[in-house]
């Protein structure tokens, strides 16, 4: 029994590793500490496959459990040590956020959002989650999704210059 969950396990981390490292970097802006986030996210799986294994939608349970690492992880006092920043060398390929012309720019707009407005419009336009899986993620309404969307995109048409280079993001309402 205990080969065949951790088969199960193994799968599940294979087919979805980028995809929640991609959203614990559009969360936190850092590639190093998306990577931190992701696995204590995974460790915290693990520990408790058993049980999350039964769970109808395994994916929205795990962008819980990784959204709760984040949020957890800013209020720890290392957090708010600053090192310096090291250009990130990996190679991307097309995201949303790149097709607005400066990749910068957009990520230190999602920084300058509430955490909670980033949370949501990370996890509705990047991650592609409907309303309710947004909420069930983030463990609120979806009216609370709805607001915190709505409050969000308006932020960044102020920080971005308007409507047309958000709907070019791929973040239109």
């Amino acid at each position: 029994m205990r080969a065949e969950l951790e088969r199960e396990y193994e799968e599940f981390v294979r087919g979805r590793l980028a995809r929640l490292h991609r959203t614990a970097y559009l969360l936190c802006g850092d590639a190093h500490r998306a990577d931190d986030i992701v696995q204590a996210t995974l460790t915290a799986l693990y520990v408790n496959w058993k049980k999350a294994s039964g769970i109808d939608n395994i994916d929205g349970f795990a962008h819980r459990v990784l959204v709760r690492r984040y949020l957890d992880e800013r209020r720890l006092p290392w957090s708010r040590v600053r090192l310096g920043d090291v250009p990130d060398r990996t190679a991307t390929s097309p995201r949303p956020e790149q097709s607005i012309g400066d990749r910068d720019e957009l990520m230190a707009a999602l920084r300058g959002l509430p955490k909670g407005q980033r949370a949501v419009i990370v996890l509705r336009y990047f991650d592609d989650l409907s309303v309710e899986a947004t909420a069930a993620a983030l463990n609120c309404s979806a009216g609370n999704v709805k607001s915190q969307c709505s409050r969000g995109l308006a932020a960044l048409r102020e920080v971005l210059g308007g409507e047309q280079r958000i709907k070019m993001g791929g973040l239109a309402c």
